[in-house]
Formats: structure tokens, C-alpha cells, sequence
């Protein structure tokens, strides 16, 4: 048996429940045991990758808001802020269009370098004043991302390697959605979850058979099984 190499996991649609929501219990027992370098990269806004590797037990190597915070374990990057992003937030909710997550809004309050908007919002609207801005918007399948253009999860990825002991010579990657696709580009191998967008199927080195955390599992298991 070979030893485990570094994985670099998406979580929302890669390590969700197969009715695709909520983390699967099951992914944090192989998280746990796994001998390599994980790094997590996510659309999601910091605290939240930080927080389950937290909980998983795993050394804090993340990748957050599709690239626009990388932290090392030592370092915080940030290469991105959120003005511009903010601005095409509001031009958005003055046009009659809303955010969708309520007064609240914790899934931007703690965010650094983008605004999302739910999926249920109109996205040509908010694509064309995000280009005003000279920002685009990344479809995540679960969230539309306004974010700068030139940060993304794959450099996210290789700034960790640079900074830690991950060798993304040897490194997997699993994910679902378009923001997926830097990452598959800097690493060994790629598989995309069978739920994965086109995008993300059309980038993966193999679309895996099952979907969600179900074919994150059968790939842990077949790569230690190797």
C-alpha cells in the first residue's frame, strides 16, 4: 500500500450529504486518519473552512472565497478585498433585486474579498452590473460569487504549496462545480463528483461513479486500497 497523497477537497457538493446538504458525518473519520497534507477549498467565506477543519482535526490549510483568502497555518493572504464587490451589491439591491439570505445575511457577514447572492436570484442582472465593475460572477451551484476576476481557488492552492510541505506533483483533487476547475489544473490527479457541473466534468481527469460525499468516500477508498 502506498501512502496517502495530499488531497485538496471542495466542500459543498463534493463533501455534502447525498441529498446535498449539511456536511456528511461519515467524511470525518478519513479526514482524521488521512497520512497527507488536506487542503480545503471552498467558495465559502473563511471562518467556514477554518471552522471544519477545526472539528475534523486537520491542520488549518484553506482555501476561501474562491481564492480571495488563502491561509498557510503561519500566513493570511488576502488577495482580494470586498469594496468593489459591495458596490455591485447594492447597484443590484437598487435595481429591485435582493441578496436572498435575509437581514441577517450570515452567509456574507463574515466575508473578505466577495459578495454572494443566492441561486434563486435573477444572475443576468447581476453578471452585467458585476462587469461594470470589471468583476465577475462564478457560478458555484449552490451560490452566484461576485468576486474579482484574477483570484481563484488553483493559485490559492499553489500559494499553500508554496508555503507547506503539500506537493501538488502528487496531489488529488475532488470537486463539483466551475470554481473547481483552477484547482484540477494544479494538481496530479482530478475527479469530479458525479453531481458536478459541466465545467468541472469536462476538467476532471475521471468523473466519479457516485455523487456528493458518496464518491469522495469511493475515491478514499480506492486510493488507499492502491
Amino acid at each position: 500500500m502506498t501512502a496517502d497523497p495530499p488531497l485538496v477537497l471542495d466542500i459543498d457538493g463534493t463533501l455534502t450529504r447525498p441529498e446535498g446538504w449539511g456536511i456528511d458525518p461519515r467524511i470525518f473519520d478519513p479526514l482524521l486518519e488521512w497520512d497527507a497534507p488536506i487542503v480545503i477549498a471552498t467558495g465559502k467565506a473563511f471562518p467556514y473552512p477554518v471552522a471544519l477543519c477545526h472539528f475534523a482535526g486537520i491542520p488549518e490549510l484553506v482555501v476561501a472565497e474562491n481564492g480571495g483568502v488563502v491561509y498557510t497555518g503561519d500566513n493570511v493572504f488576502f488577495t482580494a478585498d470586498r469594496e468593489a464587490a459591495e458596490a455591485v451589491a447594492r447597484e443590484y439591491e437598487a435595481a429591485g433585486y435582493g441578496l436572498g439570505w435575509g437581514p441577517e445575511d450570515t452567509v456574507n457577514r463574515w466575508r473578505e474579498t466577495e459578495i454572494a447572492v443566492q441561486y434563486d436570484q435573477p444572475v443576468e442582472p447581476l453578471r452585467a452590473i458585476a462587469a461594470d465593475y470589471g468583476l465577475e460572477v462564478v457560478d458555484t451551484g449552490y451560490a452566484y460569487h461576485v468576486k474579482d476576476a484574477a483570484p481563484n481557488k488553483g493559485e490559492g492552492v499553489r500559494t499553500i504549496a508554496e508555503h507547506t510541505n503539500v506537493d501538488l506533483g502528487e496531489a488529488v483533487a475532488v470537486g463539483d462545480s466551475e470554481n473547481d476547475v483552477s484547482t484540477f489544473e494544479v494538481v496530479d490527479r482530478s475527479f469530479a463528483v458525479a453531481n458536478a457541473d459541466a465545467a468541472a466534468r469536462a476538467a476532471a481527469d475521471e468523473v466519479l461513479a457516485d455523487a456528493h460525499a458518496d464518491g469522495t468516500l469511493a475515491l478514499f477508498e480506492r486510493i488507499q486500497s492502491a
